[in-house]
């Protein structure tokens, strides 16, 4: 699935910053409008009350004195002191008692009634029915929303116009790494990113990249080292078969004597052989090749046939070997007995004469199984330990047979381990030293 284009950090922030203010600055703005119109809707109760209550008094008077023209005449006072205003006094008869003129139809207004017993004339009970008009408080709350509109908008717009600024303006430390990035090369792999000049907020990253640096740096003198004792291992072989070969053809020699040249050529083409398939195991564990795996209900017994090919080899050094522990498990047997026949052969060359070597299981947490071979011997300096699976590392070249095996053992012991969701071990103090694998106990 192709990934969906992220497109520019800043415009993402603005656009996204401009939503935020638009929606706080409307909340906001909605909030003010319907407390401002709470609060005129209950003026506009309170004055409409106080209008009854002074209609209620006029009307008491009048019911006292008892003459209605001085009542309509006090009536279009208190209409024409009040604008806006609409007052019907409705008797049992007709026509209307009082009427004030009418407001226009479409003015809006609040509506109030009531009833007040007067005693003038013929009548007993008056309908009262006042309008009051609210168009100027409905102009006042259309310009305060208009208002209030205008000023979310033009807010949303200023601010994330200023977001923007601060946004790229945030960034410039990015485009200043990105600077720093683009003078790294191969041959400059060891400088570092100076984060000095950056925010807490990508110390953190500037940190992790330093680190990825320097694991580069590391894995490609690995590389150059690599490549310098890859050609080594095959020069030797090959100088001694060119030498072999030149000097059986520099005159007549015996059948015997071309047999003899023949099986030693034979030996370091073997030799070759199994450097390159050695190199061709690992080039494919280190592709992601997984461990084909089958149950096996008895590690030991699996360690015991691996013991069984190596007793010659442990017979001359003088060795014995102690299984301990067992397990089952889901595994490559194959490449299980490869990897403990390294473990064997590594700690037959190494181990004091006359000891034990032990060849201990055990199950950890998580699933997790630990196979490691540990002998008696010279112990391995610490800063020897972690390069112990490097390829064609060699601890201590003058120890017997150094130079009779290629290094690659304990490389493929790690290769197995990755190959089996595990890692390899390697611990040395006291003159013991336990060097072995873990692995997952299923696939």
């Amino acid at each position: 699935m192709t990934p969906t284009p992220v497109g520019s950090l800043g415009r993402r922030l603005s656009w996204w910053l401009a939503l935020k203010t638009l929606a706080g600055l409307g909340s906001v703005c909605a909030l003010v409008y319907f407390v401002f119109a709470m609060s005129v809707s209950a003026r506009q109760t309170e004055r409409l009350l106080e209008m009854e209550n002074l209609v209620r008094h006029v009307l008491e008077e009048a019911s006292v004195d008892g003459d209605l023209k001085e009542l309509r005449h006090r009536l279009d006072d208190f209409v024409a002191a009040h604008v806006d205003f609409e007052l019907l006094l409705q008797a049992d008869v007709d026509p209307p008692l009082y009427q004030s003129a009418a407001m226009p139809a479409q003015s809006r207004s609040r509506t109030s009634k009531f009833s007040f017993p007067l005693a003038v004339g013929d009548t007993r009970s008056l309908d009262v029915t006042m309008r009051m008009g609210t168009r100027r408080d409905e102009q006042l709350l259309q310009h305060l929303a208009w208002t209030l509109l205008g000023a979310a908008t033009v807010g949303a717009v200023v601010v994330p116009i200023g977001g923007f600024a601060l946004v790229r303006r945030g960034l410039a430390p990015v485009r200043d790494l990105v600077e720093q990035t683009r003078h790294l090369a191969a041959d400059s792999i060891r400088r570092q990113l100076d984060g000095s000049a950056q925010p807490e907020e990508l110390q953190p990253l500037v940190a992790q990249f330093n680190a990825l640096l320097r694991r580069l740096e590391l894995a490609y003198e690995q590389l150059e080292g690599f490549n310098a004792d890859v050609a080594h291992e095959l020069c030797t072989p090959l100088t001694t078969l060119i030498s072999a070969t030149e000097l059986a053809l520099r005159g007549p020699r015996a059948a015997e004597e071309l047999r003899e040249t023949l099986v030693s050529n034979l030996e370091e083409l073997r030799r070759l052989t199994g450097i390159v398939k050695d190199m061709l195991f690992l080039a494919h564990a280190d592709h992601g090749v997984k461990a084909r795996r089958e149950a096996t209900p008895s590690l030991a017994q699996v360690a015991a046939s691996v013991v069984e090919y190596h007793e010659a080899a442990l017979d001359e050094a003088r060795l014995g070997v102690r299984i301990v522990g067992d397990a089952s498990a889901s595994v490559d047997v194959a490449l299980l007995r490869r990897a403990l026949s390294n473990l064997i052969g590594n700690a037959t060359r190494y181990a004091a004469h006359d000891t034990t070597l032990e060849v201990e299981i055990a199950a950890l947490p998580k699933r997790q199984i630990s196979i490691t071979v540990v002998n008696r011997g010279s112990t391995i300096p610490a800063d020897q330990l972690p390069r112990m699976f490097d390829r064609f590392f060699r601890g201590d070249k003058v120890r017997a047979a150094a130079d009779e095996h290629h290094g690659l053992g304990l490389a493929i012991v790690a290769a197995i381990a990755r190959m089996h969701g595990g890692q390899p071990l390697a611990r040395s103090d006291d003159d013991m030293t336990s060097i072995g694998l873990t692995l997952a106990a299923v696939g």
